[in-house]
């Protein structure tokens, strides 16, 4: 059994565990949109915070990581919109919604215990490289291809100013706790100053809840979307999420020459599947619900296997 195996098998059982709590009514409804509060805004910023705090970046400034986890969603993004628009003839609502399914892997609630599991707290420092930034990039993607779906679609909504989407922007940017997490960890580490070994302690004792609690969060979640039609249309975008946009961030690492660690933790989270935040796009579109939430499901069933199968991969060729 490969090394990552038992991992994969940990990280998939607490997920399993979490849909079955939700499943079997063990748990209050609202106990699991708790605990994902407590992940979201506390447990996570915290664990982002001292990451990037503290962690060993041994690769210098990340370009090359970053083109080569972009392009990977460029391409997936890019083909996942044609397919739902041009193979199942929906609407560009629907394409975005498909392009951000496709697209945003689950690299918070189920990449960052992943990561740390296979790859160590190396592979959590180069995972946090990649969250820094794909947050921003793609909420501003989100923000702007959903006013220009709008105004394709002719739905009736009136266009906001460039002011309007560019303060909205910042506005949602800066209130989110995993951007605060992130910029903090930033700032203690440009300034150099030593986190109190008390802080330091308390500030460990809750990141370290983070990864089990963010995957049986999750799998709560999974139970309350679960899988609500259009099966064939988000099989297309499934495929695309756990065969394309690895394949494409492998072939990139390899052009590039990423360090292997890097190359590997790219692969690794391109391979994931999609999370909640594909729903919540479509929810305020104000179509696709059905789609975004049957391909998260179904997605994040079958990467127990994908992901395995890309990790060997990358094993072999890096």
């Amino acid at each position: 059994m490969p090394p990552f195996a038992e991992t994969i098998l940990v990280v998939f059982t607490l997920i399993a565990i979490g849909y079955g709590a939700a499943a079997f009514r063990v748990l209050k409804p609202e106990t699991g949109d708790g605990l994902s509060d407590f992940v979201f805004t506390i447990a996570v910023p915290l664990l982002l915070f001292r990451t990037i705090a503290t962690a060993t970046f041994d690769h210098g400034a990340p370009w090359a990581l970053w083109v080569t986890y972009f392009t990977a969603i460029f391409v997936t993004w890019s083909s996942a919109h044609m397919v739902i628009r041009s193979g199942f003839g929906r609407d560009a609502r629907s394409g975005v919604v498909a392009g951000v399914t496709a697209g945003f892997s689950n690299l918070v609630l189920l990449g960052i215990p992943f990561m740390s599991g296979v790859y160590g707290e190396a592979g959590l420092a180069i995972l946090s490289q990649i969250v820094s930034i794909h947050l921003p990039v793609m909420m501003a993607a989100s923000i702007i291809l959903f006013e220009w779906a709008l105004k394709r679609d002719g739905a009736g909504v009136a266009s906001k100013s460039v002011v309007t989407l560019v303060t909205g922007f910042f506005r949602q940017l800066i209130s989110n706790p995993l951007i605060i997490g992130i910029v903090a960890g930033l700032l203690a580490r440009l300034s150099e100053l030593e986190i109190p070994a008390i802080a330091d302690r308390v500030i460990a004792t809750l990141a370290g809840v983070a990864g089990p609690l963010a995957l049986f969060a999750m799998g709560v979640s999974l139970w309350g979307y679960g899988i609500r039609g259009q099966v064939r249309q988000a099989l297309a975008l499934v495929s695309l999420k756990l065969l394309l946009m690895p394949a494409v961030a492998l072939g990139m690492a390899l052009l590039l020459g990423l360090p292997e660690l890097q190359a590997k933790v790219a692969v690794a989270a391109a391979s994931l599947p999609a999370g909640v935040n594909s729903w919540l796009i479509a929810s305020r579109l104000g179509t696709g619900q059905r789609l975004a939430s049957t391909s998260m499901t179904i997605g994040t069933a079958l990467a127990a296997v994908s992901t395995g199968l890309w990790l060997l991969i990358a094993e072999t060729l890096l």
